[in-house]
């Protein structure tokens, strides 16, 4: 039976390009390219023409966990975490209870300890069970080992007393936070941000996965489904591995976990088309019989995967544009708060109806939400869509009228000048859209895009964008969709913050929106 490790990924020939249905990934562009941290080599064949897929997975040549591939802003991120709360509860100690403490020249060699003590123990694994025993056990570990080295290296200069206090004040609030992370992450996390899996192999190896990865409290993903071709059709079965591009692409795969072990050519036909895809790869390898506790493995229900490819994301940029929506978002709202309350007054005297409109838009990953924005049109003007369909001066699925008998008089200024769009603030602080990104269209122009256009979709819409700025009144639904992949493609916060100042000015040199 063939074995599979890590280190060897299938060659998909340097000519080969990415499927047009390749997933957009932030700042990355989508040409042809290879994985760079792994070594590729086509797999031989034995005396009987089967594939073989390399050496037995053993000790020594054992994959790396999934927290050695983990990037380093979100290490960086649970260092953090952990560093502000042992200064907070080593200064609450001094404040409160200063003949407690310890002294403050000892502080960062504490502190210090026990970062570099828990990292080497794997607490900043992300994969790992926050609250779990064996967490705690290691947390306990590293915290009397660091309070008596820095007790032995005070040499007389620290009591007991003050010791055993700061020791018990920093184990409290390692646990706690640790307890607040379990509880609070799976509450806060955005449903765009949940990961999609799709799972080749629809056995009881590959169900046993998807039970797992559904009910993982600190990293819950999104099973999609299964690709098997040997099992019928099913809602969960969703199609054949021949199948694989176009699904990653209609579902909005993010990863793609290969279950088929026992079956190399299933599994190397599903591994090129997820590279070609831009998507993660992890595998169930073929083991022999036994726990293999030393095995550096990460597991899912217990079950060992090992990860073959992981795509290179832009996280700690990522994190600063999130950061940048968040300030900017509540700051215009606190500077547009007059202006939009007179914009509301108007509103309610030019005709009758809500003041807000709020309309489902595709949102990342295809995820409905309901974006807000000040009433311009007549309080029937969704009935009134269908009846004016053959007067559409856009291009391809979009809809748009320039002279459209639906917009009231108050509305036509307001969306000369975007100001309907103002309460799409909320939106942004709510983690559905971004100041910047590709504008969220209606779901009945999305339900008629073709399959390479859900392209655009991978990341967060936007107030503003790159088709906004350049190309506003041009009906040309191809040249929207290039300026949004290519907004996408070349990605940073450079670029965002030179949209938005760009936007200002057409805002005051108004062409039309």
């Amino acid at each position: 039976m063939g074995q599979l490790s890590a280190n060897q990924l299938w060659d998909i020939g340097g000519g080969d390009c990415p499927s047009p249905y390749a997933r957009m990934i932030p700042g990355t562009s989508a040409g042809p390219r290879l994985p760079s941290a792994v070594a590729v080599r086509r797999p031989q064949s034995d005396a009987t023409g089967k594939a073989k897929l390399g050496p037995s997975l053993n000790r020594k040549t054992a994959a790396p966990s999934v927290g050695s591939a983990v990037d380093r802003f979100t290490l960086c991120r649970l260092l953090a975490a952990d560093l502000i709360v042992l200064l907070a509860a080593c200064a609450a100690l001094s404040l409160f209870f200063p003949a407690l403490a310890i002294p403050w020249n000892s502080l960062p060699i504490f502190v210090s300890l026990i970062l570099l003590g828990g990292f080497s123990q794997g607490l900043y694994n992300p994969t790992a069970d926050a609250c779990s025993t064996t967490t705690m056990a290691a947390l306990t570990t590293v915290a009397v080992l660091s309070i008596t080295l820095v007790f032995i290296a005070a040499a007389g200069g620290l009591r007991v007393r003050s010791a055993l206090a700061t020791f018990a004040c920093a184990l409290f609030a390692l646990v706690c936070s640790r307890e607040l992370r379990q509880w609070a992450w799976p509450r806060n996390q955005s449903k765009a941000e949940l990961r999609n899996v799709l799972i080749v192999g629809g056995g009881p190896v590959a169900r046993s996965i998807a039970r797992s990865l559904r009910h993982d409290a600190l990293q819950p993903a999104a099973v999609c489904g299964f690709l098997d071709d040997e099992l019928p059709l099913s809602p969960t079965v969703l199609g054949r591995i021949a199948d694989l591009e176009w699904l990653a692409r209609a579902e909005f795969v993010d990863e793609v976990i290969l279950a088929l072990p026992g079956h190399p050519e299933e599994m190397q036909a599903a591994a090129e088309a997820a590279l070609r895809n831009h998507l993660d790869i992890r595998a169930v390898p073929d083991l022999p019989p036994g726990s293999w506790p030393e095995l550096g493995l990460d597991r899912i229900g217990g079950i060992p995967v090992v990860t073959l490819h992981r795509e290179s994301l832009p996280s700690a940029a990522l994190f600063l544009k999130r950061l940048i929506d968040v300030t900017g978002a509540v700051l215009a709202l606190l500077l547009a708060s007059p202006l939009m309350a007179v914009v509301a007054l108007l509103i309610r005297l030019d005709s009758p109806g809500p003041l807000l409109y709020s309309a489902e838009r595709a949102g990342a990953k295809g995820r409905r939400f309901r974006c807000f924005k000040f009433r311009s049109m007549v309080a029937d003007a969704a009935e009134l869509k269908d009846d004016l369909r053959d007067r559409n001066q856009r291009e391809g699925p979009l809809f748009k009228l320039d002279d459209d008998p639906r917009i009231t008089h108050v509305g036509r200024f307001l969306r000369r000048y975007s100001l309907d769009e103002l309460p799409q603030l909320w939106n942004v602080l709510r983690g559905e859209m971004s100041l910047v990104g590709p504008r969220p269209h209606p779901v009945d122009d999305v339900n008629h895009y073709e399959l390479q256009h859900f392209r655009r979709l991978d990341v967060k819409p936007g107030i503003t964008g790159l088709w906004q700025i350049t190309a506003r009144d041009c009906p040309s639904f191809d040249l929207n969709m290039h300026l949004d992949l290519t907004y996408i493609e070349n990605w940073s916060l450079r670029l965002d913050l030179r949209i938005l100042a760009s936007t200002i000015r057409v805002l005051f040199a108004p062409e039309g929106a």
